[in-house]
């Protein structure tokens, strides 16, 4: 009996879910860290962001990023966006009955803080074989992250102002990259270059 061995080839033609990831950590983060930087108050703005556009669409760009095997992709942004879910419940978690007792110290803040920091210097690292624009938007979110660090464990006010400053800048290197992989799948040409590593 003659066996034969064929080999088959799929085509992905999903689209790139990484544009609307990006999207939604920059402006979730550019929104908080506007306020970081003092120009208003905590308030459901920020809240209703980090639930449905910092959190529950990046978890789903994370989940498409999985489908199209890109491991860095899918861990990022379904880290992310499980950040931005976990950093609302440990805002309002402490204003209900069950939790009215586990309000987090600046200490307890600061090691939440400083654990985000290590993995996105870990995935910085990642982004040294993909392109200039990741490297900066990674690059950036570790400062802001070792910055707030620094802010809780110190009570520094300053220090929390110039993370919100820091913070916007990354923000906008996020909506930059994710305009750019749209415009330059659009037009089929580098309208905003990424930098290529």
């Amino acid at each position: 009996m003659n066996t034969t061995e064929a080999t088959l080839t799929i085509k992905d033609t999903t689209a790139n879910p990484a544009p609307m990831g990006l999207l939604g950590f920059g402006m979730t983060t550019v929104l908080l860290n506007l306020h970081n930087a003092g120009l208003y108050e905590l308030n459901s703005m920020i809240i209703g962001m980090g639930i449905f556009v910092g959190g529950i669409a990046q978890i789903i760009a994370g989940i498409q990023e999985w489908k199209k095997n890109n491991t860095f992709g899918a861990t990022a942004f379904t880290a992310y966006g499980s950040f931005w879910i976990t950093l609302v419940t440990i805002w309002l978690l402490p204003k209900t009955s069950i939790g009215a007792g586990l309000k987090p110290d600046e200490v307890s803040m600061g090691w939440f803080l400083l654990m985000w920091c290590i993995f996105t210097a870990f995935m910085f690292i990642g982004t040294l074989r993909l392109n200039r624009a990741l490297q900066v938007v990674f690059g950036s979110l570790a400062i802001l992250f070792l910055l707030l660090s620094i802010s809780d464990f110190t009570g520094i006010s300053t220090i929390k102002v110039i993370a919100g400053i820091e913070g916007i800048f990354c923000g906008l290197s996020a909506i930059y990259t994710s305009a750019s992989l749209i415009l330059n799948e659009v037009y089929g040409k580098s309208i905003l270059p990424l930098g290529k590593v």
